[in-house]
């Protein structure tokens, strides 16, 4: 198995995990702090998909060789890959929202539940408010960016 394979495999797997901590596990836990897991797991599923895509282009010879963080992989993906293969704007704005989320939380000094929804707030008072429409958006979006991308793999074996 290559190992652009893996990554894909890997990215499917943090899928599912997301999915099902969202549909199975936060019905019985019922606590808004697991909703910032399932977006860990996102955010994972999302960079193993850009892994995919990258590796599968280096083993072509495509793009250039690029190092294994997110900044880096998220740059050689936007400059090199989506106008290759004609990659929608919204998948680029999901990756980059979910990891602005993910920062926001790390740099917060207060969060707290409101109801069913988890709320970030940040030094200036600026509040991101997590709900589960949300991640149900961010799961589905994620699903189809990594079927598509799939796909376009598969169109160019």
């Amino acid at each position: 198995m290559e190992k652009y394979e893996l990554f894909l495999e890997s990215a499917k797997k943090e899928l599912q995990l997301a999915d099902h901590m969202l549909n199975v596990t936060y019905k019985v836990v019922n606590d808004p702090k697991l909703l910032l897991s399932i977006i860990g797991r996102i955010s994972k599923a999302l960079n193993h998909n850009l892994a995919f895509i990258l590796h599968y282009e280096r083993m072509y010879k495509r793009i250039p060789p690029f190092k294994e963080d997110f900044e880096s992989m998220f740059n050689a993906f936007k400059l090199r890959v989506t106008k290759r293969y004609n990659i929608n704007i919204e998948y680029i704005t999901l990756i980059q929202e979910i990891n602005e989320i993910l920062k926001q939380h790390e740099k917060s000094s207060i969060e707290f539940r409101k109801d069913d929804k988890f709320v970030i707030c940040s030094d200036k008072y600026r509040l991101k408010i997590i709900s589960i429409d949300h991640i149900k958006r961010y799961i589905n979006k994620a699903k189809v960016f990594l079927r598509e991308t799939e796909n376009m793999v598969k169109k160019n074996e």
